[in-house]
């Protein structure tokens, strides 16, 4: 039976917390808005338009959030391009995965732009079969959506398809697709965050290819 795997970038991939903090703070601050640890802690992995349009605290214009949203991204990759965040293990995970004969995609709510940057930075094009971002779709997490059309991108049913995240709303998302989750405990989060995942790992290394097929085939 063949089975995929759909990583998360931010906080999985690549370990941007603290860069997509301080890109938040920026734009939010050039714009006369606070923005705290808390509300970004609340809003880490959703899609940029949603988060402008939870947190800012008075309407904007549908072109004043593409702007800001065009700003925060653009912000981001400069504070990254030459010296990117990589995660520890994610590289040497993804290699395994894919001698594994694992198929293996990206599920991201980040604008096409970071996600390309990211694979760029970490050299895993060779290994990817399908790469859905935030560009690509209406509804960003906890909608599955995203992983969704993750699973249609790998050719296979999201019942053979486990998601690696980060964030609550990544989790929410990869169950509400019918698919297993493990949840990596990222800067920044906590383990109560994941009681919907089938599995919480600290460390890359704790996964494996036996872990991943034990948990679809469970």
């Amino acid at each position: 039976m063949n089975i995929g795997v759909l990583f998360d970038v931010d906080g999985v991939l690549a370990d941007s917390y603290v860069q997509h903090r301080e890109s938040w703070r920026r734009v939010a601050r050039a714009d006369g808005q606070d923005f705290t640890d808390e509300a970004f802690h609340a809003t880490f992995g959703r899609h940029t338009r949603e988060i402008i349009e939870m947190l800012w605290d008075s309407p904007r214009t549908a072109e004043q959030v593409r702007v800001l949203d065009d700003a925060k991204e653009a912000t981001y990759r400069e504070s990254v391009r030459n010296s990117f965040p990589a995660m520890p293990g994610a590289v040497d995970l993804i290699r395994r995965v894919h001698a594994g004969g694992i198929l293996i995609g990206i599920g991201s709510s980040g604008p096409r732009e970071n996600v390309g940057l990211t694979i760029e930075k970490l050299g895993i094009r060779p290994y990817l079969t399908a790469v859905i971002t935030g560009s690509d779709i209406r509804q960003g997490k906890p909608h599955p959506e995203v992983f969704l059309k993750g699973a249609e991108g790998l050719h296979l049913p999201p019942s053979q398809c486990v998601v690696i995240e980060d964030a609550r709303p990544g989790i929410e998302a990869g169950k509400a697709a019918g698919m297993k989750c493990i949840a990596f405990q990222s800067r920044g989060h906590y383990r109560d965050e994941y009681d919907q995942a089938d599995l919480i790992v600290e460390t890359m290394a704790e996964i494996s290819v036996e872990v991943i097929r034990g948990l679809v085939n469970t």
